[in-house]
């Protein structure tokens, strides 16, 4: 087989090589910009859907939380609104339950309470059950802090 000839089979098929890898670039390109539309098409629609979920999520929590400190001035509520402290966290109140009526004289008992309000089938996260389970193991107790005053000098 001749020199020329040989190049001529080269240079087809190198340029068959070529014309294919430029078809199949182009066609990757297609595919690619395919996707591109897809995923902003599907951004666009996607967004306003997951902002209503984010607002309404948000909605409800705050609900929530102002239903919690609301929740001693609702009917329902076992303890005078007078004798609940709202605290917020790890548990939403802390009620002197008979405080009110006994610093003005009545002088009965005082029981305190750790009251957490839930809505609806709401459940207690972790950090609550681990103060409830704490109080009804018996562990609370009290504490008298004595805070030095630095200006005075040692008693």
């Amino acid at each position: 087989m001749p020199l020329s000839e040989i190049l001529i089979a080269v240079a087809a098929f190198l340029s068959g090589i070529a014309v294919a890898y430029f078809f199949f670039r182009a066609r990757v390109g297609i595919f690619e910009q395919r996707a591109r539309n897809d995923l902003d098409r599907w951004k666009q629609e996607c967004t306003e859907a997951i902002r209503k979920d984010s607002v309404n999520r948000s909605r409800s929590t705050l609900k929530g939380k102002i239903a919690e400190q609301m929740a001693p001035y609702l009917p329902g509520f076992p303890y005078s609104a007078a004798d609940a402290r709202f605290i917020g966290s790890p548990v939403d109140f802390i009620v002197f339950d008979g405080y009110s009526t006994a610093k003005d004289g009545d002088f009965g008992e005082v029981s305190i309470v750790l009251v957490e309000v839930k809505q609806g089938k709401g459940k207690l996260t972790r950090g609550e059950s681990l103060v409830r389970r704490a109080v009804e193991g018996g562990r609370v107790s009290w504490k008298t802090v004595t805070i030095q005053n630095e200006d005075a000098g040692p008693d």
